[in-house]
């Protein structure tokens, strides 16, 4: 019998990416994230998740040249912005973002391979532009129209804060991009890969990723755990503060993953080097300070490490993403790797049916209804 959840079960082959739990390692089409985190860009990872290679830089031009008019979104989803800015919770404004998207698609309902690396595109380029769009118009405030000059990154600063960040700041969000890029089998990209191998659109397989994500047991750690440093106040209430939530037995969000049971995430040794650095360079490391406090404590009452979502938490709210926005932010990096899978389950389809075990009662007699009292 498989485990409850489907753990350890393979549920399809993919070149994109690959992650060894025990040693801690996540690799990208072959390359170490370590090497893609120090020394890659996000656009540059969008590249190698949709070719598995690095791209040479006449192909990065191009790419970019690509994205850039496409970061505009159509006229009727910007008409839906204040309704969905004012109704809507903001993982629910990009679910309906993503599906009404389809209505005005240039390929429209096109289903080659081409066409659908266009979509792909398309929706990596204006995520960005649909989260900063919303915030804007939820807080009165002008939607800034996206750039043509600046970075992936750089841009969502850019459209949601209303002013060019600093270069750091842009370097800093561009390389948490990369982190949330890709991560295998996870839930929301198993919900992709599923839609898609009925051979429904690109649309609808990302809308329903977006809808696994929303589920607090796959997005919102990052969130959750801004919400607990901001409760926790000052780096000496730390140890209190969790060891009274561990005696209610009440989870520390950010800590433990399913993958990664023996060595840390690979992810968070980069976001814990950022939280320390951001709050180094803007003269406020109170956040980072109440974070590897937290961390301490929970190593030593529970031996769980800090997953990718911990460090991100101080790192975002550093950079000014308000705490609602981090798993749409989360969402903006893993539209490359949720594409990448949608087009590479195009590739090579197979229908994803898996049995279940049935538990229920068992050679049950039908009563006629006047006979049941």
């Amino acid at each position: 019998m498989a485990e409850k959840g489907l753990e350890e079960v393979v549920a399809a082959s993919t070149r994109l990416s690959d992650v060894d739990g025990n040693a801690g390692r996540l690799w990208y089409a072959g390359y170490d994230i370590h090497d893609l985190a120090v020394n890659s860009t996000f656009e540059e990872v969008v590249f190698v998740l949709h070719n598995s290679r690095l791209p040479t830089q006449v192909e990065l031009k191009e790419l970019n040249e690509r994205l850039v008019p496409w970061r505009e979104v159509s006229p009727f989803r910007a008409g839906l912005m204040p309704t969905l800015a004012h109704h809507t919770a903001p993982m629910s404004m990009l679910r309906t973002s993503v599906s009404a998207a389809s209505t005005y698609d240039p390929d429209g309902w096109e289903y080659t391979a081409e066409a659908n690396e266009r979509k792909a595109m398309r929706l990596i380029a204006t995520t960005p532009t649909l989260i900063a769009m919303y915030h804007r118009a939820r807080t009165g405030k002008d939607v800034v129209p996206p750039s043509g000059e600046l970075s992936h990154a750089a841009n969502f600063l850019y459209m949601l804060l209303g002013e060019a960040p600093e270069e750091e700041d842009a370097a800093t969000l561009d390389t948490t991009l990369i982190l949330y890029a890709d991560h295998t089998m996870n839930a929301s990209t198993f919900t992709a890969r599923v839609i898609a191998s009925t051979l429904s659109d690109m649309f609808s397989a990302i809308t329903g990723a977006i809808a696994a994500l929303k589920g607090p047991l796959h997005g919102g750690a990052n969130e959750e755990a801004m919400r607990m440093l901001e409760e926790v106040e000052e780096p000496e209430r730390a140890e209190a503060y969790v060891k009274a939530k561990l005696a209610r037995h009440e989870r520390i969000m950010g800590f433990g993953h399913r993958v990664y049971k023996t060595m840390e995430d690979p992810r968070a040794t980069h976001l814990r080097r950022l939280s320390r650095d951001i709050g180094e360079r803007k003269g406020d490391s109170r956040w980072h300070e109440i974070s590897a406090e937290i961390e301490r404590v929970v190593r030593e009452q529970t031996g769980l490490r800090p997953n990718v979502d911990f460090y991100a938490a101080s790192v975002y709210h550093m950079l000014g993403i308000p705490h609602d926005l981090m798993t749409p932010v989360f969402a903006m990096a893993r539209m490359s790797g949720w594409t990448a899978h949608v087009r590479e389950q195009y590739a090579d389809n197979r229908l994803i049916r898996p049995e279940s075990e049935y538990v229920g009662p068992s050679n049950q007699p039908y009563v006629p209804i006047e006979e049941r009292g």
